[in-house]
């Protein structure tokens, strides 16, 4: 075998080139000689050494592997291994910021710094979205200052402007659809019937946490869901999809009966799904904790007719509509927030959390010790300058770690203009170049 353009060139670290492994595919399996670009160093804090060979019993860095691994992967020399479980990170990559380049010619720097970034640090989120902006998103403000100083200075290295840092919110529904929601294909030849409801508390995070996959038996999972959020069994046996990306917590049912040529658009209605939850109708963002309920469809005898094309719009403008009918809701990301301080600066404390909306729900003595610990939930858009802030009311006493734990929903109406959540949404939407105030119901419901 032989791959042009690479030198070849031994090397000294082990009998066998191992086989990489990815998604539980073998990729690539030489012996001995290897053909591409392949070094092998050392990690020195921020700094590599690179070295020709590693006793046992010591930690290197492969470079050369990354074009077959993205971010996690398995190396090893047996034939038949299977790959290691996947990490998986307790934060979310909630807190986002656009870059550009100072000067607009290092545009294709700034790309592939982005690229080497991502693969560098498995919690960060590089996004280009429709209007061009490059995102980077990470799990706080502490966190997007080190990734964007890297990718300034190691990974793009050029200066780059960086937005001021906003959160990710996303978007629910807080109850079943008043009415039952129809959309028409452009053709006007097929009809689809639709509700939309919240999920059971708890589902969505099994869903988050893999206790509920798209790849678990489904007799098992209808078993599960029926035990557990009293769904019921036929219907949870008949769950079409996950979304957004096949994996997210937001679940398309089919709830219909003796329906003709249904199979045959089921990857169009699942296509739909995933788009309508990937950019909900609200503010474009992610969907979370909806359940998607298929109760009728009408479809045209002629399969020319009911196409892709006819019903992948038709499917995202029901989900609309049934959002929309369904009191649609925002969730904002919280932060658990650990504070250790001694007892005099406990009150300094109290006082930044009540500023910004955070709430106290424990608070100990360290035994044997003059410190207290105060446990407190806060909203991540109230985060930005805490700890500085913290640090001035407590006469610098006070030491905040904060970790993302959980969605909490905003409870007001966005059809209000006075509320709070319409001004986020609107402050969203402008970001984005969408259209002014929310879509209205007969952008997307069809009457019969």
């Amino acid at each position: 075998m032989m791959i042009p353009g690479f030198p070849i060139r031994k090397i000294s670290l082990m009998e066998h080139i191992p086989n990489l492994i990815f998604n539980n595919k073998i990729l690539l399996n030489i012996k001995f000689s290897f053909f591409f670009k392949f070094r092998t160093i050392l990690m020195m804090g921020r700094y590599t050494e690179p070295i020709e060979d590693v006793p046992c019993g010591n930690i290197c860095g492969l470079v050369g592997v990354d074009q077959y691994l993205v971010k996690t992967g398995t190396i090893t020399t047996f034939e038949n291994a299977h790959n290691l479980r996947v990490m998986k990170f307790s934060v979310s990559p909630v807190v986002r910021v656009a870059v550009e380049p100072k000067n607009p010619a290092d545009l294709p720097k700034l790309v592939e710094g982005l690229k080497r970034l991502a693969k560098s640090d498995p919690m960060v989120q590089c996004i280009i979205e429709e209007s061009g902006e490059h995102i980077v998103a990470g799990a706080g403000e502490l966190h997007l200052e080190i990734c964007l100083k890297d990718l300034e200075e190691d990974h793009a290295c050029i200066p780059i402007k960086k937005s001021d840092p906003v959160v990710s919110y996303r978007e629910t529904v807080s109850e079943e659809s008043e009415i039952m929601c129809l959309s028409k294909s452009p053709n006007k030849h097929n009809r689809i019937f639709l509700k939309a409801r919240p999920m059971p508390d708890g589902l969505a995070e099994d869903i988050d946490n893999g206790e509920v996959t798209q790849q678990q038996e489904f007799k098992a999972r209808a078993r599960y869901l029926n035990e557990k959020y009293e769904y019921d069994v036929n219907e949870a046996r008949k769950i079409w999809c996950f979304g957004p990306e096949g994996t997210g917590p937001n679940l398309l049912l089919d709830c219909t009966k003796g329906v003709q040529y249904l199979n045959e658009i089921k990857d169009s209605c699942v296509a739909g799904f995933q788009w309508a939850t990937k950019e909900g109708v609200l503010a474009d963002e992610n969907v979370r904790g909806v359940r998607f309920d298929i109760h009728d469809v009408t479809l045209h005898a002629d399969a020319i007719h009911r196409g892709g094309g006819q019903i992948i719009p038709t499917a995202r403008r029901v989900l609309y509509a049934s959002m929309l009918t369904a009191k649609p809701r925002l969730f904002e990301p919280v932060y658990l927030c650990e504070i250790q301080c001694p007892e005099a600066a406990v009150g300094g404390i109290y006082g930044v959390l009540n500023r910004r909306r955070g709430q106290v729900f424990e608070e100990n003595q360290v035994a044997g010790t003059p410190m207290f610990v105060v446990k407190a939930y806060l909203p991540v858009n109230e985060s930005f300058g805490f700890t500085a802030d913290l640090r001035s009311n407590t006469g610098g006493q006070a030491f905040p770690q904060c970790v993302f734990d959980h969605w909490q929903v905003l409870n007001q109406d966005p059809f209000d203009p006075s509320s709070n959540i319409r001004k986020i949404i609107d402050g969203i939407r402008k970001r984005k170049g969408l259209k002014e105030g929310i879509p209205a119901l007969d952008d997307y419901y069809d009457k019969l």
